[in-house]
């Protein structure tokens, strides 16, 4: 259990908290908004952060070790006082200071800022990476993006996904530390002057560059559980290397004077700008190397003031490249070592090789970067020439392994030459790096037998498999008290350092005081999100029904729509017998679906309709509820997931490469229903078949219906209740006022083949949900389930993730309590 606070450190803390409302805000107790409170507890604990991070990095230094630097486009952080308070072992000091100044510390921890940095489980997980790494004191910086307005504020309006700024800096951030001094200039444009030395070496330089922008960093601390490191996340904004124009200015034209400087800065303002249109393609392209080329500027930077041989990089460096998006990590190295630092290509591609390493993430063709040469020459003449070369060399070897295969050529290459030229990025991150791992067991099966079985034939000890992972602390811990004091009770509270030992909660499954508290943990949690709601949406939920989430990224391939279909079947069987005793029902949906995407905007436009109907039946009533919670966040999973008692993890078998949600979920003692699709069958060993509801087709078997012919609709014939719910949908059931509305979504299931499975699937669905709806009733059994199911998490710890990113590919050593090492 948590111990009393340090009086010492509280009065402590009173000095510093009055100090930064006095000197940092300019404020006294008078006249401090609730915004002051919180900046000045903030900045408080950032001072306790500060001396570590500061003594963390010299010890770094000092002790030249090789660091891992981790390039994402996404780092989804959520809010940091809590975390940082936990990893620092201040909370209930702080909690006592604030309460002794008259604040409510959960208050102010509500005003804390959440930055747009990324949009789903990629950047959530690499956030999760970044604070095990602190964790086990391993040596690593994380490099990124400081996107202005990050992705969206979704908002929803009459049913529909609205898109509106996330201005989430309008109040300033203090966790980050701006760094104009740490600055690099990144070219676009121009073209390349070739000239041959006396010695017939061959010499590049990219000249006339325009549309040039500065890159100027912004560092983030990045603390370990109570082990004293604090790492650090770098991320860049985009400045402009030109400042007003005065001859405009003069002249009168003042937008004109204004202009370029603003339109070169728009590199750092959104995530993930639309790609539909040439000038979104072009944007995205910048981005990437924007963030690449500053990121590579630095480490090289890092590197050359404790080393002078260049050709050591790799025993220093380890570069990981989360997804394809950092891809041009590796064009951009081969630029510095090979035009700038002036290696032989031989000695410049071996250490490029060994520094970089690639986690691929998804098998959607549409993820897998492609740009069009064309684009990609006219914006990175110099980076063009070196993928050429690069493709060139690689598919030499490639001929002389596997001759007279021009077909393997064509797969393997680069750059494909149809339907139109492009720069495969994938095929580019596996080329330049020593190691490639996927992120779940299937997924990596996938990736070496399917999409990438010619290079996996050709690098067969390139290809490993690292199951991903997600923090205890944040995911346990800080997102669920009720839950955390109950196991720290009866366990002790090593498991938020060694998850493994929650297996000592699995004797507790027949120890009926224990269980009752679990139970009332949960309840808790689910008074708590009623509440918010509520406050949300105005809608009363019933804190005693079954409380059924998906929470995630709206794509046709999750299946929402199985799920809300499901839930239609439900409308109707209360509909039919109003009089007969059904579980009550809760579904619970939250996610945003990218602005361009028709069908999954439409696809919340059904759930929400659904929503309105269902909600206001009145043979209905507290029996099903449908709430579509908007804007998901970080913080809002953290009120979620606590209260959850099924997770839906229901993506069509075989494409949802790993998934995080679904080992939080597990984690806080939701059951899941799933398919056999990414890290479900995982969790499904090691939660017992009996304690996970599997349903529907496995990955081979939907390999086996597209390429034998699948006809969904069959399973709409054959299928009474099937059939009644897609003919309520096609014929204007919900939505009277424009009966055709959902008409898309019926075509993509009958007309157009169904890809994702949904009919094929749907009964199977339905019966394992009937299963569930008894199992619920049976008390003593559901809570079983549940303390079995979150004591075999274990195996899902990020800490075990960065384990074997450690052992298996960055080779890099821990440097424990690295600020004691600077003390006298």
């Amino acid at each position: 259990m948590d111990s009393s606070p340090d009086k010492n450190l509280v009065s402590d803390l009173k000095k510093s908290f009055m100090a930064h409302l006095k000197y940092s805000l300019v404020k006294d107790k008078f006249s401090a908004s609730k915004l002051d409170q919180y900046l000045s507890i903030a900045l408080t604990v950032r001072d306790h952060l500060v001396e570590k991070w500061v003594a963390t990095q010299e010890a770094y230094y000092v002790n030249n070790v090789k660091k891992v630097y981790y390039m994402s486009m996404e780092y989804l952080i959520g809010r940091s006082l809590t975390h940082n308070m936990i990893n620092l072992d201040l909370q209930n000091e702080c909690r006592q200071t604030i309460r002794e100044l008259g604040h409510n510390l959960e208050e102010l921890e509500e005003m804390d800022v959440e930055p747009g940095l990324g949009n789903g489980g990629l950047g959530r997980l690499a956030v999760c990476f970044m604070e095990s790494l602190a964790t086990l004191g391993m040596p690593a910086q994380g490099y990124g993006i400081r996107y202005e307005f990050g992705i969206f504020h979704q908002k929803i309006q009459n049913g529909y996904q609205t898109e509106r700024v996330d201005n989430w800096l309008r109040r300033g951030n203090p966790w980050e530390i701006p760094r104009p001094q740490e600055i690099y200039s990144i070219k676009f444009y121009g073209h390349v002057k070739q000239v041959t030395k006396g010695d017939g070496r061959e010499v590049y330089s990219w000249v006339d560059t325009h549309d040039d922008v500065m890159a100027m960093a912004y560092d983030i601390p990045v603390p370990g559980y109570k082990n004293g490191t604090v790492n650090n996340l770098r991320l860049w904004g985009a400045r402009s290397t030109r400042e007003l124009d005065f001859k405009d200015f003069n002249a009168g034209d003042y937008l004109g004077a204004v202009w370029s400087k603003q339109e070169t800065e728009t590199i750092s303002k959104v995530l993930y700008p639309n790609d539909t249109p040439a000038e979104g393609k072009t944007l995205r392209l910048k981005q990437e190397y924007f963030f690449v080329s500053a990121s590579l500027q630095d480490i090289v930077r890092q590197y050359k003031k404790n080393n002078f041989n260049l050709l050591n990089f790799p025993e220093k460096v380890a570069i990981q490249l989360n997804d394809t998006h950092p891809a041009l990590a590796i064009p951009e190295l081969m630029r510095i070592m090979v035009d700038q630092e002036g290696l032989k290509w031989e000695e410049a591609w071996e250490l490029t090789v060994n520094t970089m390493s690639y986690t691929n993430h998804t098998i959607l063709p549409e993820a897998l970067e492609k740009w069009p040469v064309k684009l990609f020459g006219a914006l990175l003449p110099r980076h063009l020439q070196i993928v050429y070369e690069i493709n060139y060399r690689f598919l030499k070897k490639v001929a002389k392994l596997f001759p007279n295969d021009l077909n393997r050529l064509r797969r393997m290459s680069i750059v494909e030459e149809e339907p139109q030229k492009s720069v495969c990025m994938a095929n580019l991150a596996i080329v330049g790096s020593h190691r490639v791992n996927g992120v779940s067991e299937l997924h990596s099966e996938i990736v070496r037998s399917q999409i990438f079985k010619d290079f996996h034939e050709m690098f067969p000890n390139r290809f490993i498999n690292i199951t991903n992972g997600i923090s205890q602390r944040h995911w346990l811990k800080a997102c669920n008290p009720e839950l955390t004091g109950l196991i720290t009770k009866h366990i002790g509270d090593r498991w938020i350092s060694k998850l493994d030992d929650l297996k000592q909660l699995q004797p507790l499954i027949n120890n009926q005081k224990f269980c009752k508290q679990w139970r009332q943990a949960k309840h808790t949690n689910k008074i708590n999100l009623t509440g918010y709601i509520a406050a949300t949406l105005g809608i009363t939920v019933n804190p005693d029904s079954l409380f059924d989430v998906q929470i995630k990224r709206i794509h046709e391939y999750k299946r929402q729509l199985l799920n809300i279909l499901h839930t239609i079947a439900l409308f109707n069987r209360i509909k039919n017998a109003p009089k007969k005793k059904h579980l009550a029902r809760t579904l619970i949906f939250s996610g945003k679906a990218a602005p361009g995407y028709y069908n999954a905007k439409l696809i919340i436009k059904l759930i929400t309709s659904v929503a309105d109907k269902v909600n206001n039946d009145a043979d209905v009533r507290d029996r099903l509820k449908v709430i579509f919670l908007p804007n998901y966040s970080v913080s809002i999973a953290e009120k979620i997931i606590p209260a959850a008692d099924l997770s839906e993890q229901i993506s069509t078998a075989g494409m949802e490469a790993s998934g995080t949600g679904n080992m939080k979920l597990a984690l806080n003692g939701a059951l899941t229903i799933g398919t056999l699709d990414g890290a479900n069958i995982e969790i499904r060993q090691e939660v017992g078949n009996e304690n996970f509801y599997r349903f529907g087709l496995t990955a081979d078997e939907v390999q086996k219906f597209r390429n034998d012919g699948y006809d969904p609709k069959e399973y709409y014939l054959k299928d009474p209740e099937l059939k009644q719910v897609l003919d309520m949908v096609q014929e204007g059931f919900f939505s009277p006022e424009d009966p055709k509305l959902f008409c898309p979504i019926m075509d993509s299931l009958i007309k157009y083949g169904d890809y994702y499975m949904v009919l094929a699937d749907f009964k199977s669905y339905c019966d394992t949900q009937k299963q569930i709806e008894l199992d619920y009733q049976n008390e003593k059994l559901w809570t079983q389930k549940t303390i079995l199911n979150a004591s075999a998490m274990g195996r899902f710890s990020g800490d075990r993730a960065i384990t074997e990113y450690v052992e298996e590919i960055w080779k890099i050593k821990p440097v424990p309590e690295a600020f004691s090492l600077l003390a006298p």
